[in-house]
């Protein structure tokens, strides 16, 4: 797969992505100041949106923009389809699952990127690129997403909702204060992060709290970030890195380091228990997305009093890039209802509104972030500035069976199932 991009798309797909016109919405449509289409409804009827947000800020954000949807689109219906579990793991399942039986909803929720090819290969769903046009989101999109977004033969294959960094530490100020430590510290690199860790763990805290697997992989790919930079990084998905070099073995060492610093519990969580700990003051440090700042505001916290964040260290400079983003299945019952859901979630007000709720900054960039928090305000601002890499954890990097393979391998090491030597080798043999 060459780095930051689909591979080209089967030919059947190709071919089914010729029906969009066929599915789309019937009448004329115009901008508007928002940033949709504005175009008059002409069907209706309900919409299924499937999605892993289920609970809490995630929710929340969901929340936001089925709101805008139901201004914009009055004449739809918004159907639920939330499947609760980290990640997406319980929700991929079952929605593999119904489109295998021809039972799609009219649109789920995908990591944009080399998630998405498995879905393309099994021609399940359509190219939107024509929605691009007429959408406006060719000129909306900073021009590295789009480029992201495209596969080889020039097809897209969904409408990003949002950006999210993977790359972030967040802390409690109490907690290292309790540790002897400044809380407005940051550290060069992993070496020098050793010591604030050593220094909470001392303290009788948890130093770098963590959840089940997919939230290791997470770490992960931070650790293989700082350790390789994110040239050789890339080059693990394009296979311009070798995995079995001694530089991959020096993350790995890391990030066996760091996993010794974390709470025991952590196979029984899920990500908001891990940065709930942190809130509470039961640890000092989490590495997770900046989904986290969302329930850092939903827990009444304010930036720096009661939590501070920096990126992983090692990684300053560098974005990992995720999107939340929307498909058009093949064979969605209420294609026109899809076609309005995507116009909203493309759209300026929805965007604005989702992301504000979510803690991610919008893909657009004309939305006014004005008023986001402070810590979205520098996320949209390395975001324009940093060097940008495809985060592994979250469908950007790699296709789903080969995350897969990683889970397992990470979660087989960590669990004590395997030693480093295997670790290594099994997550070469599934990036091949």
């Amino acid at each position: 797969m060459r780095s930051g991009r689909l591979v080209s798309a089967t030919a059947g797909a190709a071919v089914l992505a010729l029906g969009l016109a066929a599915c789309g919405g019937s009448g004329d449509t115009g901008d508007t100041s928002d940033g949709s289409t504005g175009g008059e409804d002409m069907a209706g009827g309900e919409v299924e949106v499937f999605t892993w947000w289920a609970a809490g800020s995630e929710k929340a954000g969901l929340d936001a923009l089925v709101g805008v949807f139901e201004e914009q689109h009055p004449d739809f219906t918004f159907v639920n389809g939330a499947v609760a579990g980290g990640a997406g793991s319980a929700a991929k399942d079952l929605l593999q699952s119904r489109l295998q039986a021809g039972d799609p909803p009219d649109t789920f929720q995908a990591h944009a990127g080399a998630e998405l090819q498995d879905y393309i290969d099994a021609a399940q769903i359509e190219d939107v690129s024509a929605l691009y046009d007429e959408f406006g989101l060719t000129d909306a999109f900073p021009p590295d997403l789009v480029d992201r977004l495209t596969t080889e033969d020039g097809a897209i294959y969904s409408v990003p909702s949002n950006i999210h960094r993977a790359n972030v530490v967040w802390a409690n100020p109490t907690v290292l204060e309790d540790a002897g430590l400044d809380p407005a510290a940051e550290y060069a690199d992993l070496d020098a992060w050793y010591e604030a860790l050593d220094a909470v763990q001392e303290s009788g805290a948890t130093a770098l709290s963590i959840a089940t697997t997919w939230t290791q992989v997470h770490l992960l790919e931070t650790v293989l970030l700082s350790t390789l930079g994110p040239e050789a990084y890339t080059g693990l998905w394009d296979g311009s890195t070798d995995w079995e070099g001694p530089e991959v073995t020096a993350a790995l060492e890391h990030f066996e380091r760091l996993m010794s610093y974390t709470n025991g519990d952590r196979d029984g969580l899920d990500w908001p228990d891990a940065t709930q700990q942190v809130i509470d003051g039961d640890a000092g440090f989490n590495v997770m997305g900046d989904w986290a700042e969302a329930a850092f505001q939903e827990a009444g916290s304010m930036a720096p009093d009661d939590y501070v964040y920096f990126p992983v260290p090692g990684t300053d400079g560098e974005f990992d890039f995720l999107a939340d983003s929307f498909t058009m299945p093949v064979g969605a019952p209420n294609p026109d209802g899809t076609r309005a859901w995507l116009d909203t979630a493309g759209s300026t007000e929805g965007q604005e509104a989702f992301n504000k709720a979510k803690g991610s900054i919008p893909a657009r960039t004309d939305a006014d972030t004005s008023d986001f928090s402070e810590y979205q305000q520098t996320a949209v601002e390395a975001f324009a500035s940093d060097t940008i890499v495809s985060s592994l954890a979250h469908g950007a990097a790699t296709p789903v069976a080969t995350l897969n393979a990683i889970s397992d391998a990470t979660s087989k090491f960590t669990t004590g199932a395997s030693d480093l030597a295997t670790f290594q080798s099994e997550l070469a043999a599934a990036t091949m």
